[in-house]
């Protein structure tokens, strides 16, 4: 039975008009062709159990997308969580562009300020606006993104009660607290997401995807429903870029500008040990 608005939560955590719900359990999302070459390649991949299934390209409106399996079709008015994985969100590329063509940006500026009106320095202050550089790093510190190595976009409950505010959500305590507040105080749901976390990380260390990938800007989404049932899945793969031939990441080195690490494992290790600790060892 495919759920009844899946297009809600999709809108809450995505770009709204990105997706649109399928025929025969398929998501279409909008096309980009990096997204497309990771899905080809995880097709083949050890990490195919836990990825949406891939079904090539459609057009609608003379808009391409995406075809991929709805994960919430096999659960009955699910919750459903975003979290997304590392300890940044931003392409070594994006910083490159950037600095080439530094140019200071009002609408950041108050954005920044909106958020901590101490946060801009005086010299930013006097220019009303802020580079794009600095305006992503900062922006990640503001989160459990640069502290845990993951933040929480977002969580729909199955009563459709929503949370979406989790920008300055840093601190272990914070996000032990929403987790807590997302499983309904469930030990069975957080066992059923710790078993899968640590397969996916056993799988992950294994992967030759993942060795041979930057994964920026990827989400693990988190689905559990009445019955029990769980079920964790990497989305989100419009970021993700191939590595030069002769090079290979670990996902927990600490990110320096130019070693392309993006935090993922260190991420995942986290989030596992934070799980661990709200169940009792029985």
């Amino acid at each position: 039975m495919t759920p009844k608005k899946p297009e809600q939560w999709l809108q809450v955590v995505g770009h709204a008009g990105s997706f649109h719900v399928g025929d025969y359990g398929t998501l279409l999302k909008k096309f980009c062709e990096g997204e497309q070459q990771c899905y080809l390649r995880l097709m083949e991949d050890v990490l195919r159990p836990f990825v949406p299934a891939y079904h090539g390209v459609v057009q609608r409106d003379e808009q391409n997308y995406n075809i991929m399996d709805n994960l919430l079709t096999h659960f009955n008015r699910p919750a459903i969580m975003d979290c997304k994985m590392g300890s940044r969100t931003y392409l070594e590329a994006e910083l490159l562009v950037a600095r080439e063509r530094p140019q200071p940006r009002k609408d950041m500026f108050e954005k920044m300020v909106a958020v901590d009106p101490e946060a801009p320095t005086d010299q930013e202050r006097a220019q009303q606006a802020v580079l794009k550089t600095r305006y992503m790093q900062w922006r990640e510190t503001l989160s459990s993104t640069t502290s845990l190595g993951f933040r929480i976009e977002g969580f729909r409950k199955s009563n459709e009660e929503c949370h979406t505010n989790f920008k300055r959500t840093k601190s272990r305590e914070q996000v032990v607290e929403a987790l807590d507040n997302f499983v309904d105080s469930n030990k069975h749901i957080v066992w059923g997401y710790l078993r899968r976390l640590k397969k996916l990380r056993q799988i992950l260390e294994a992967s030759d995807f993942f060795r041979t990938h930057e994964v920026v800007g990827s989400s693990l989404l988190f689905l559990h429903d009445w019955t029990g049932r769980t079920g964790v899945w990497m989305i989100d793969f419009g970021k993700t870029e191939a590595l030069p031939a002769h090079l290979t990441l670990d996902h927990r080195t600490p990110w320096v500008d130019g070693n392309r690490e993006d935090g993922y494992l260190w991420g995942l290790d986290n989030l596992i040990d934070i799980l661990t600790n709200m169940v009792p060892l029985t």
